[in-house]
Parts: C-alpha cells; structure tokens; sequence
C-alpha cells in the first residue's frame, strides 16, 4: 500500500538566490495567466493542442525553460479540470499566489543536503530546515512534484512524498481503540482494557467563538482594511486549528502505538445535523473539522503499523463497549460519567 503526504519544508535562500526565486515564481506565473486566458477563450484543455499554441510563447516571452513551460500547462489544465469537477461554471482562473511546480530530478533535487532549485538563470543550491521532518529524508521516501511557495518573505517547498507502507493484517491487531469526536471534547478514546483518554475542547471552543465575535464586528464595518483582517484572522484560525488537529492525533498514536485498530465516527453529512442546532452556535458545529481530523490519524496510524476504520456514529456515545447495551440513560452529560444501567461498567470522563 502506498502513502503519500505532503511535507512543507522551510528552504533558505540567501539574499542573491532569493531575487532569482522571485524572478522565476513571478514569471511562473504570469505563464499560468496567459495560458489561462488561452483555455478560457478556447475551451481546450488537452495538453498536446495546447503545447502547439502557446509553448513558443511560454518560451520566448516569458522566458520559461522547457520544463517549467510544461509544468505551466499541466498546472493551469488541473485547475480547470478541478473545477469543472467540482461543478462550478466556466470561467477565467486566475493565478495570483507566487508559486511554482518543480519536478522531481527535473526543476529540482537533493544534493549533499542542500536543495538544487531549477531557476530562469539556471540552478541554485539551497539550504533547508529540516527540523521535525528527518523522517522523510532517510531514504524510504520518494519525493513528487512540488510546490515552490513565497509566503510572508519566506520560501516554502510543499513536497509529496510517498512511501510503500506493508498492509497491516487483521489479524496483527493487539488492541482496539475506538475513538469519539465531539465539541465539548475534541477526541476520547476508549481501549480494550477499559482506560479512556480524553482531550478537552472547551478552551478550543471558546477561541473558536472569539474568532467569530471578531469576523462579526469586521463585516459590520465593511471597509477594505476590514476585509483584508478578516482574511487574516481566517487563514490564523485555519493554521492554528490544523495544528490543535496534528496535536491530537499525534497524541492518540502514540498512546496507543503499532498494531492498533483505531474505529473513529463516520461523520459525513454532520452538516445537516445543524439543522437541530441554534442559529447562534452552528458555527462552532459546521466549522469544527471532524474529517480532518480523522485524515491525520488515519495516516499517523498507518506509518506506525495500525490502521483506522470508521463506523456508523449513531448512538455510539450511548454504547455500553462491554455488553452493548444502548440507552441515553447510560451518559451523564453534566458529571462526565458513563453507567451502563445493564451491566454497571463505569466511565469516569477526566479531563
């Protein structure tokens, strides 16, 4: 089985080398307008036609090497397919971000740990930080098509690596875990010797709504520094929800470690489920992201050995997980405590 995730990587450029990424994410991008503006009046999206129409262009006006052209075909054709999929009307992408596509062993590689970067005067050889994410470079994982990002005065590469992951048999499983996910709490977990680990939610919920308070004063002003905060905050609270997420799951696999069967809640279409909740406080619900959480221990579980699986989460609060008795009466939301009224078998929730 393979795994892929994509590894953000610090780079270091120094002041010489930055003005040359500059240059060549800047004229990336002005490549992906133009062709864009191509697709948009043709409608043509099939890579052979459009090398006949633009590449000469995307060469000698925009000074693009060879790959780097093909690479500005391959990106901008994606983007449009990407949203035809997804079913949005026909319209002009355009390309604002600086970014640029490198690929593997072409536009860019690894030399006596410096990275060697593909550059509209030729290659450069780039430090990196590697802090974190030693595990990617030990040889076992291979490196796709990346993603050169200027962002805040600094360069970032977002990297694909992909690595052959052994299918993990049933039958190796030491343990099962199941996993609930909610607001009030942000993961519980409860194993077959009957402990329970629980990760509190209340504070996170709490910043969730001061975040909302503040979108709201912005959109009442509705001046262009108002819309300019307002994107801040939210691209802030998005970084600093995924990485409450990566807490959690890091957490929970190792807890538990190799050869675990993680069973989480399936909670697709959890959005229609607002439609109970008050007006007021279905943003914390909609919000809340359950699936990506679910993703991230998912892919933690499977570089350890363990695997995930995810089940109807129906009543799964009211479960007893000894005898499966199932009755609302067995949760104590207010104390945090869980009394099977069959069988007895309690759950103290500490926090």
């Amino acid at each position: 089985m393979q795994l892929t995730i994509t590894a953000k990587i610090k780079i270091n450029p120094i002041p010489e080398q930055i003005g040359l990424l500059q240059e060549t994410l800047k004229a990336y991008r002005n490549g992906c307008n133009f062709l864009s503006q191509i697709i948009f009046e043709t409608k043509e999206i099939v890579q052979a036609k459009l090398h006949k129409i633009a590449y000469k262009t995307l060469r000698s006006d925009f000074s693009l090497r060879s790959q780097m052209a093909q690479s500005v075909m391959k990106t901008v054709i994606a983007r449009y397919k990407s949203a035809k999929t997804n079913g949005h009307d026909w319209a002009k992408i355009r390309f604002k971000k600086p970014e640029y596509d490198l690929v593997w062993n072409r536009d860019y590689s690894l030399t006596k740990g410096l990275f060697s970067i593909n550059t509209l005067h030729g290659r450069v050889k780039v430090p990196f930080e590697a802090k974190g994410m030693e595990q990617y470079f030990d040889g076992s994982w291979s490196f796709g098509t990346a993603k050169l990002v200027n962002k805040y005065g600094k360069f970032f590469f977002h990297i694909p690596m992909t690595k052959e992951i052994p299918e993990v048999s049933e039958h190796t499983f030491s343990q099962v875990v199941g996993v609930d996910m909610g607001i009030n709490f942000v993961a519980v977990s409860y194993d077959s010797d009957g402990k329970s680990l629980f990760f509190n939610g209340r504070s996170i919920k709490d910043k969730r709504s001061k975040y909302k308070y503040m979108r709201k004063q912005l959109q009442r002003l509705g001046a262009a520094s108002a819309r300019r905060k307002l994107k801040r905050i939210g691209q802030k609270e998005n970084r600093w929800m995924t990485d409450v997420n990566h807490s959690v799951s890091k957490a929970l696999v190792e807890r538990y470690g190799a050869n675990t069967l993680f069973v989480v809640e399936n909670l697709t279409g959890v959005r229609h489920a607002t439609e109970r909740v008050r007006v007021k406080d279905r943003y914390e619900t909609v919000s809340w992201a359950f699936y990506q959480l679910r993703q991230m221990i998912e892919y933690k579980a499977c570089i350890v050995g363990s695997k995930v699986i995810a089940v109807d989460p129906c009543f799964s609060s009211q479960t007893c997980p000894k005898c499966r008795h199932t009755k609302k009466a067995n949760r104590n939301k207010k104390k945090h405590i869980f009394c099977c009224k069959k069988c007895d078998t309690h759950q103290m929730m500490t926090v």
